[in-house]
Formats: structure tokens, sequence, C-alpha cells
């Protein structure tokens, strides 16, 4: 069966990933999200379900079998050795995913793979190319603080702290689309929409 090529968009929280996709998705090209689906994953996979509740305890899912996302992200983000640990577990579980959804679109010239933590997990390994959004930390904490009113800037700078610098970042993506307000981001996605469509297959 013939592979579509598989395009990662990644960045930090407040980048703009989703607007990127949602501008792929007007073009017709499919988007995974990596970071709903893991959500979904979290609160379906039992096997999954009971290795969460063995490292963070009871109170990781509620009576109905819920995640507790606060009590998850209280220890997650406080504990760097619990958050490695939450991404070893869910990662393979959203890998096995992505392949399904990817082998149901098979037809597809290429697939978008939206996800934050794409270099931070080794998931960009399995990609063909890499995009990174990229916007100003300052930038990202405002458009999230506006976004998510429940949040602080303490919280967000917390889990900025356990993402990869942008620089870092850079050095290993394909691609770079900015995203501060200096330059249209419609113009940047359709440059590389052309690019990708008439990339040759390899796979």
């Amino acid at each position: 069966m013939r592979k579509p090529m598989c395009i990662g968009v990644t960045g930090g929280i407040g980048s703009g990933k989703s607007i990127v996709c949602k501008i792929f998705n007007a073009l017709d090209v499919l988007s995974y999200d990596a970071d709903s689906r893991a959500k979904i994953i979290l609160n379906t996979d039992e096997v999954l379900k009971e290795q969460i509740k063995d490292e963070f305890g009871p109170f990781a899912y509620d009576e109905d079998g819920k995640l507790n996302r606060g009590h998850i992200s209280k220890m997650a983000f406080s504990m760097p050795e619990k958050l490695a640990r939450l991404n070893q577990l869910v990662h393979p579980r959203v890998t096995a995913d992505f392949v399904t959804w990817t082998d149901e679109h098979h037809s597809h010239h290429y697939l978008i793979k939206e996800a934050a933590l794409m270099f931070e997990t080794g998931s960009y390994k399995e990609l063909d190319k890499v995009i990174l959004v990229s916007a100003p930390q300052s930038l990202r904490i405002e458009r999230v603080l506006a976004r998510d009113p429940y949040r602080t800037e303490a919280d967000l700078q917390k889990i900025m702290a356990n993402q990869m610098s942008e620089e870092e970042k850079m050095k290993r993506a394909d691609f770079v689309i900015v995203n501060d307000e200096s330059e249209l981001l419609i113009p940047q996605v359709l440059r590389l929409h052309d690019l990708f469509s008439n990339m040759e297959i390899t796979g």
C-alpha cells in the first residue's frame, strides 16, 4: 500500500499551530491533532489508564473514570521525571493511533501531524518533514492568557520551561512559519503546500 508523506507541525504553546493546520485543512489537507487524540486515548485505553494510575496515584482519574487533568498537570509540571514518564506511557499509544489513521487515509499525497512536543518525544523521527510555527514567548503568553482565562502566567512559564527552546527547535525543523503578526500566515502555508504537493513520495 502506498504511503502518503507525513508532515509535522509543531511549536510552543500559543504559537499558532492549530491555525496553521486549519489553513492546510482549507486546502483539503487532512491533519491529525496528536494532543487531542492523546486526551481521547487517555480516557479510553484501559491498559494505559491503569499505567497512569500506577504512576500518578488513585486521583489520576475521577469517579466517572475520566482523567483528572488538574491532578496530572500539577504533578507533571512540578516534577520533570513525572512529565517524562507520562510522555513515555502516552507516546507509543499515540504513535500506533497515528499509524492507523495514516493507513486509513493512504490515498492522500500528504498528511499533517500536529503536536506540541514533537521534538521532545522524538516523534519527529517518524515524519518526512517538520514545520515549526514560531512566535516570541511574550506574544505566545499574551495569546494563551486571552484564550484560556483559567491559566496564569506562572502556569505558562512552567509549561514553557518543560518545552525545548525556540532556538533548538529551529535547528531541528525543516521549515519555519513565522507567526509574530509581522507576516501573513496564508502565503507562507500556500508556499509549503505547493512544495509538498509537488514532492515525490518515496515510501
